[in-house]
């Protein structure tokens, strides 16, 4: 395969792999990522996992504030690289930063394009209850994950799949599909397909979009559950108190019971809630001030004085 002289953006964790597969067969000239943020009590600045990872194996690392910048936007030019590959980078690129590579810049979506165009594709395929998502390999265009594909693979998912295994399982895929494409670049074999079909938009998420409410189908709360196990995580409100829900299962009973209101409480028995269409049991859950932990344990310790209902 040619050695492409690359250019990389990416700021998360999901990108390391893109990044490491590109460092062990091309020439990465140098690695675009977010400044580094504020987190924990302390505000200390952290760098992100890109940043560590190219650092840690001598790359230079370049964090603009925006990338649009004339200034920056004028020293990529002076890079002259071959290709640019862009994975979860967290910025929009002008026409003119796509324009200057050779080949183009190449871009790595976790969901099978042109369905869950947007900045959450993991997540909402998850919280819509999807059987499978997968990575797809893009020409980017000035619009918003509208460039033409190139290449595609497909992942299951189950029932009870969570956002982690989803993220974890295309981290690695994308680094596969993606070096599959450069090798078809490389070649000369790398074909264009225009993006054709039903499409939608898979927006960023925010705090608000965890919050549960208990009229819903169980299985659509099941899915918001699962879908957001990372961040920000399901939440419900118990006599004003925030309860983050972690883990789920749906169950074959029915209640007449109104939505939200605690049904079982017990450590053996489990914790069980009335939906807008039968009953859900919460296996994990996060009081206020506590750490994340199965339902049983916390009824072991703390327990619900029944009758209790969850707040909408």
């Amino acid at each position: 395969m040619k050695k492409f002289r690359v250019i990389f953006m990416g700021t998360p964790e999901f990108a390391v792999p893109c990044l490491a597969a590109l460092h062990a067969s091309c020439e990465v000239i140098g690695v675009v990522t977010q400044p580094d943020k504020p987190r924990g009590r302390g505000q200390k600045l952290v760098p992100s996992p890109v940043k560590a990872w190219a650092e840690s194996h001598g790359l230079p690392v370049w964090q603009p504030q925006k990338i649009k910048e004339e200034s920056f936007t004028a020293f990529l030019e002076e890079q002259h690289p071959d290709l640019m590959v862009v994975v979860a980078f967290g910025q929009i690129l002008s026409q003119r930063i796509l324009d200057i590579p050779k080949y183009g810049c190449i871009n790595v979506h976790g969901s099978l394009l042109p369905r869950y165009r947007g900045a959450a594709p993991m997540q909402w395929c998850v919280i819509d209850g999807e059987t499978k998502t997968g990575v797809t390999t893009m020409f980017m265009d000035a619009g918003l994950d509208t460039g033409d594909m190139l290449l595609k693979a497909e992942f299951p998912i189950g029932p009870d799949t969570t956002l982690a295994e989803v993220h974890d399982g295309l981290m690695e895929l994308g680094a596969r599909v993606l070096m599959e494409t450069l090798e078809k670049l490389s070649d000369g074999t790398l074909q264009r397909i225009p993006q054709t079909g039903e499409s939608n938009y898979a927006p960023m998420l925010t705090k608000e979009t965890g919050h549960i409410h208990w009229q819903d189908a169980a299985s659509h709360i099941h899915n918001l559950v699962r879908g957001l196990d990372s961040w920000p995580g399901a939440y419900t409100f118990l006599s004003g108190k925030k309860f983050k829900i972690w883990r789920t299962r749906r169950t074959a009973e029915t209640t007449r019971a109104l939505p939200g209101t605690v049904l079982l409480a017990d450590k053996k028995k489990g914790l069980l809630v009335a939906t807008g269409d039968g009953v859900l049991e919460i296996l994990e859950l996060q009081a206020p001030g506590k750490k994340r932990m199965r339902a049983a344990d916390y009824l072991n310790g703390h327990g619900f004085s029944l009758p209790a209902r969850f707040e909408d």
